[in-house]
């Protein structure tokens, strides 16, 4: 499976507007045209879909995500270990241990060439915790969960107020 395989992450997307599905889908076309060795890791959590790229098919050598909340219908794109890598223009949010990651409101708006330079770091911190080798795989499209319950696209969650 490869870049083609999008049968189970637009299946996921499903419950979202057209205008989040395009883009995630487009955010996707970007991380694999730039690492089509990779692996593609999907998740269909409770409150989000998110799509991961990692040299193996282990979350924790995961380099970059795309999440997609449902009850916010946040597109983020994210670095797994983005506390360890150079961020100079501290366009990253997070402030735990480890994810870093930007809200994608506009693609138009997408800081192509700095997320490039963030990205090859963050590959290379990836590749330097794959530890043994024989785990690599290349250009493989995983569905690692389907969680059963999930959080209806678009619900406002409690504690929360609706505008308006």
């Amino acid at each position: 499976m490869s870049k083609d395989e999008t049968k189970d992450l637009v299946k996921f997307l499903k419950p979202f507007p057209d205008e989040i599905t395009k883009r995630a889908l487009w955010l996707r076309g970007f991380v694999w045209d730039l690492y089509p060795d990779c692996n593609e890791l999907i998740y269909d959590n409770y409150n989000a879909v998110a799509v991961g790229w990692s040299p193996t098919d282990r979350v924790g050598h995961t380099f970059c995500s795309i999440a997609v909340g449902r009850s916010s219908h946040n597109v983020h794109f994210g670095f797994y270990w983005g506390s360890q890598i150079a961020d100079p223009k501290k366009i990253l949010l997070g402030e735990g241990n480890q994810y870093r990651y930007i809200l994608v409101k506009d693609l138009d708006d997408f800081p192509e060439t700095y997320i490039k330079k963030l990205l090859r770091e963050a590959f290379a911190n990836s590749l330097a915790k794959v530890k043994d080798k024989n785990q690599l795989m290349k250009g493989a499209t995983i569905t690692k969960s389907i969680s059963a319950k999930k959080r209806p696209a678009g619900r406002v969650t409690k504690g929360t107020k609706k505008k308006g």
